[in-house]
């Protein structure tokens, strides 16, 4: 009879309450509140995992889920809530820490196209909406570039309350060209619809990018650094041209005005993307939370 048993971890399940469970190892990051806060207001019953703990002189050490019964008890709003926990009880401090340290090295974290794709199974709305606007203008959001594919997905997830201005402008500009889908030409256009609204007048812009090529905005824009926001400038100065008495000049300044710039920047990051999801998009799936 096969022994399977180095592959199954000696441990058994309780519900413990939050009050009586300690964490905040030596080994262990500290609490982020910001992230606590932010999972707490979006909980989900479903999304918690088991917390990992080792019982050692009797206490209960909390060595993986010390965000996860942060949120819980921020949400529930008392540390009597019980949380499912894992219970180890022959684990030392330096084996706790050793398990701390390793836990995610072959753990393969989700790409931001395969979150999409999941979210368009489960039917939720904004990814429906996204992909209908989308496939709209004859594109499709795709894990990988290629000819009417794009892969900026978080971007466009972020951005998706002025998208359809946004497609509409790179499309009659650069005609579709792959590299028009970049994170950092929609965010640079993002950061231009906020600021400018209206008197950015769409026609124009069309005539005057598209003059230049994507290859020629992005050394440009890359010349000027600052990310998408060296994007965005270029994309200003090339709009402006050379007449200082042009009708549709827009004023750099306001693209840096507190306003717009707070509204761009929370809601458009800079995201790595046809890569992995950080830490804190994956709210509580993956721990250490």
């Amino acid at each position: 009879m096969n022994d399977y048993s180095k592959f199954v971890p000696n441990v058994h399940f309780e519900q413990i309450p939050i009050r009586n469970l300690v964490s905040n190892q030596d080994y262990q990051r500290n609490l982020s509140q910001a992230h606590i806060a932010r999972a707490a207001a979006h909980f989900d019953i479903f999304q918690i995992n088991p917390v990992k703990v080792s019982r050692r002189d009797g206490i209960n050490y909390v060595f993986n889920g010390q965000h996860t019964i942060e949120i819980v008890a921020l949400a529930s709003g008392s540390r009597d809530t019980p949380v499912w926990c894992m219970i180890y009880e022959d684990l030392c401090y330096e084996h706790e820490a050793d398990i701390f340290a390793n836990q995610m090295k072959f753990v393969k974290q989700l790409l931001p196209y395969e979150v999409f794709s999941a979210n368009i199974e489960a039917g939720n709305s904004d990814q429906l909406i996204i992909r209908d606007l989308v496939e709209s203008y004859g594109l499709r959001i795709s894990g990988k570039t290629g000819p009417g594919l794009i892969c900026a997905v978080s971007t466009v997830e972020q951005i998706y309350h002025v998208l359809d201005r946004v497609l509409r402008l790179t499309i009659g500009t650069w005609e579709g060209e792959d590299r028009s889908f970049s994170a950092n030409i929609l965010n640079a256009l993002t950061k231009l619809v906020i600021a400018y609204g209206d008197t950015l007048i769409d026609d124009v812009f069309k005539e005057k990018l598209g003059a230049i090529s994507i290859k020629q905005l992005t050394r440009l824009g890359k010349e000027r650094g600052h990310g998408s926001l060296g994007y965005a400038e270029t994309m200003v100065l090339e709009y402006n041209g050379k007449k200082k008495n042009s009708p549709y000049r827009l004023t750099m300044n306001k693209l840096y005005t507190k306003e717009s710039m707070i509204r761009a920047e929370l809601r458009v990051q800079e995201p790595v993307h046809c890569d992995a999801v950080d830490e804190d998009q994956s709210i509580l799936l993956s721990e250490e939370l």
